[in-house]
């Protein structure tokens, strides 16, 4: 991975501004300059690992936040870092969902004074295989009920509901793909272009993908959904889908279950 050369410069700021600071541990290059994806003009994002005591305070001032323009010196440039604690990384190793171990894909340290932190940063952007067929149902059930949700919406010329729908479609079909080639999910911002990498989906599915979200019709979802449908048998049935909807998702405040649109 290339790093632009200002981009560059601005690490190496960061690194001479906290390195010798006893407030902190080390430092985590992550986001867009982390994944290859960063324009010229993108920022540097960071996390920055604190001693309990730090985090402690900053967490009671509600300020766990380190934004700099000082650090960059091209044009609209900033440092935007989140205050983070060691054991914060541990259990993301251990528990953490999917997009917040998205979030260190690419990820790097720029200094650290703690033994085998590269290490632990390895074991973060995993996907978890526990739960990988109930995922692969529960996505393909939820993509199913959307796509019935927005013929509803343009038989009812309800445009919000076209709009809710399109999304929730397109975003579960996405997941759907990305769990079957386990891949994590990014969350939002990253999506669409995640999507484009993933090796195995149906020919054509990213130009269906963008035409549903352009243009939230029922011939657009029909298209995106068959296509999805036919890749492969996922193992639900038209009442299965409809029965996980109603008993997964609109039922699941009865035992305080996470809602989906939360997983």
């Amino acid at each position: 991975m290339e790093i632009l050369q200002h981009h560059q410069r601005a690490i190496e700021r960061l690194v001479e501004a906290y390195q010798d600071d006893t407030r902190f541990f080390g430092l985590i290059i992550g986001g867009s300059v982390a994944k290859g994806y960063a324009r010229p003009d993108s920022d540097v994002d960071f996390l920055i690992i604190a001693t309990d005591e730090v985090y402690a305070r900053q967490l009671a001032a509600r300020d766990l936040f380190i934004n700099r323009r000082d650090l960059c010196e091209y044009e609209g440039g900033y440092v935007d870092g989140k205050i983070i604690t060691l054991d914060y990384l541990h259990q993301l190793a251990e528990k953490g969902n999917e997009p917040s171990r998205a979030a260190f894909e690419g990820a790097f340290t720029a200094y650290s004074h703690i033994p085998n932190l590269e290490e632990l940063l390895q074991r973060i952007p995993v996907y978890p295989a526990a739960g990988h067929d109930q995922r692969i149902k529960s996505f393909f059930s939820m993509a199913f009920m959307q796509h019935w949700l927005i013929h509803e919406g343009q038989r009812h010329g309800n445009r919000y509901t076209l709009m809710r729908g399109a999304s929730q479609l397109a975003l579960y079909g996405a997941r759907l793909l990305l769990a079957y080639n386990r891949t994590l999910f990014p969350y939002h911002k990253w999506l669409p272009k995640v999507l484009a990498t993933v090796p195995e989906k149906p020919v054509g599915f990213v130009a269906q993908f963008d035409a549903l979200i352009n243009d939230q019709t029922g011939e657009n979802a029909s298209q995106f959904f068959e296509s999805l449908k036919n890749f492969q048998d996922w193992g639900v049935t038209d009442l299965e889908a409809y029965t996980w909807f109603m008993t997964e998702v609109e039922w699941s405040w009865m035992d305080g279950r996470t809602p989906m649109e939360d997983w």
